[in-house]
């Protein structure tokens, strides 16, 4: 599932309410400005820019902190990139972890080599406080992610207050942004039980973002399981030619996990070759 986009939908929608949260300050005016970046390596589709008075803010959501090129060294890039893009404006950068971890990378805040030191800022939601996030209806899908010794009861209250909101629309797509988010801390049957279907799937910003991660999770998905496929065979048979890795990457995503079955039963390329033959007959 898309959390990325769920959340860069809830910080475009309404940025007043995360200026408020990160910032700590009422804005006068906040604008939603373009995202489009020229070059890779960058995910500019993550990207969430907001002016506020004469300041850019930044947001990079993520959900753990596992990345190429690694955060630092994409925050320097964004740095760089938006110093020349809005020249004059102070940058204030905001990296959210939304997926509670044990990994030490979540704590790092700067890019630093022999000449140059960079910093940024870092939210780890599990260990923010929910109160604030309880408190703005947009904010209340991270608030399900917050620091809570009972994580049950956080996501019964934030459906109390989803239930309690007038506007039917921004309803319906408040639950299903929470629904989705809940799914990186809780089991689906008991978000179910907690959050009404029937709104989840109503919601346009949910068929949106079903349709999208579906799409591209299946898609990510075959090309992860196929890199670490061609990994696991590279150890167990040595480099294979050009030509067999074409027809490995021309495989399914059924035949693909088929292959991750058996591929610990081959002894030589030959047994290899013979398996994908079969396939391809």
């Amino acid at each position: 599932m898309s959390y990325d986009n769920t959340c860069k939908y809830l910080a475009e929608s309404s940025p007043a309410s995360f200026v408020r949260w990160l910032l700590n300050m009422e804005p006068e005016r906040v604008e939603v400005l373009k995202t489009e970046l020229s070059s890779e390596p960058l995910r500019a589709d993550s990207l969430v820019l907001l002016q506020v008075s004469a300041q850019i803010l930044h947001l990079e959501f993520q959900t753990l902190p596992y990345s190429n090129p690694p955060v630092p060294v994409r925050m320097l890039e964004y740095k760089s990139r938006l110093l020349k893009e809005y020249p004059g404006y102070p940058l204030v950068q905001f990296v959210i972890f939304l997926k509670s971890t044990n990994s030490e990378l979540v704590y790092e805040n700067e890019y630093r080599d022999s000449s140059t030191v960079h910093r940024y800022r870092v939210i780890r939601l599990w260990e923010e406080d929910p109160a604030p996030l309880l408190e703005a209806s947009e904010l209340l899908p991270l608030a399900a992610l917050a620091k809570s010794d009972d994580p049950n009861t956080l996501l019964r209250q934030v459906s109390q207050r989803v239930a309690m909101m007038e506007d039917v629309g921004l309803r319906q797509n408040i639950i299903a942004s929470a629904s989705i988010l809940a799914g990186l801390r809780f089991e689906e049957t008991f978000i179910r039980s907690v959050l009404r279907e029937d709104l989840m799937k109503e919601s346009v910003i949910y068929q949106s973002i079903l349709r999208e991660g579906i799409e591209q999770g299946i898609e990510q998905g075959r090309a992860k399981l196929l890199t670490l496929l061609q990994h696991q065979l590279t150890r167990r048979l040595g480099v294979l030619e050009p030509q067999l890795e074409e027809r490995i990457a021309r495989l399914s995503m059924t035949q693909l996990e088929e292959l991750g079955e058996v591929l610990l039963d081959f002894s030589s390329v030959a047994d290899l070759v013979s398996w994908l033959e079969a396939r391809e007959s």
